[in-house]
């Protein structure tokens, strides 16, 4: 089992672009950090493999900032689609029989949710956890589908609906986790606040 987080090197100005205007450069760096460092926590109780995938910054910057004891890769790829299925593919021939990826931007996500993806995937082929705003922050699978990484408009609130319907497709049996929000704009920051505060 792997778990892959995506996130993005701390950068002023790099992250929580669509915050800037609420929070400042600074306080959407600052929230974007706790977020990532919060994820990880969520994800400590993991009994698999975790591997950060990262933009911006380095391998030496990312273990200098989340620690050792976990992996480290760059997201290859133009999309976010491409990405992922670099990620899977990556993960899958490594011997990983069930792999899960989920972001940084979703503090309600909990290691009970993370657990209960990793065991529905061993009686379905696709697991999903749908975000509030239409796409997605958690995707699983037991093999590598590309047909559900193309074609997506990614960033839009069509992203969970097209991607099911990718999975009706291709004739896979899909499980979903609860409904949780995503913080992308600052309409969402209460939904940040209330999330890093339980944990």
């Amino acid at each position: 089992m792997r778990l892959v987080i995506f996130t993005r090197y701390p950068e002023a100005g790099a992250v929580k672009t669509r915050l800037i205007p609420a929070l400042g450069r600074e306080g959407a760096l600052k929230l974007h950090r706790e977020m990532a460092e919060h994820t990880l926590r969520q994800a400590g109780s993991f009994a698999g493999e975790i591997e950060v995938r990262f933009t911006g910054g380095s391998r030496g910057l990312m273990k200098k900032w989340l620690g050792e004891g976990i992996l480290y890769g760059k997201q290859e790829g133009r999309t976010l689609g491409e990405k992922l299925a670099h990620a899977f593919k990556e993960a899958f021939s490594a011997g990983h029989d069930r792999v899960v990826v989920i972001g940084t931007d979703c503090p309600g996500l909990s290691p009970a949710h993370i657990e209960k993806a990793f065991g529905l995937l061993v009686r379905t082929d696709l697991v999903l956890g749908p975000a509030a705003d239409g796409g997605y922050y958690l995707i699983g699978l037991r093999r590598l589908y590309e047909e559900l990484l193309q074609d997506i408009t990614w960033g839009s609130s069509l992203v969970f609906r097209q991607t099911l319907a990718a999975a009706a497709e291709l004739g896979l049996k899909t499980a979903c986790l609860e409904k949780l929000a995503d913080v992308d704009r600052p309409g969402d920051l209460p939904a940040a606040w209330n999330g890093l505060r339980r944990q």
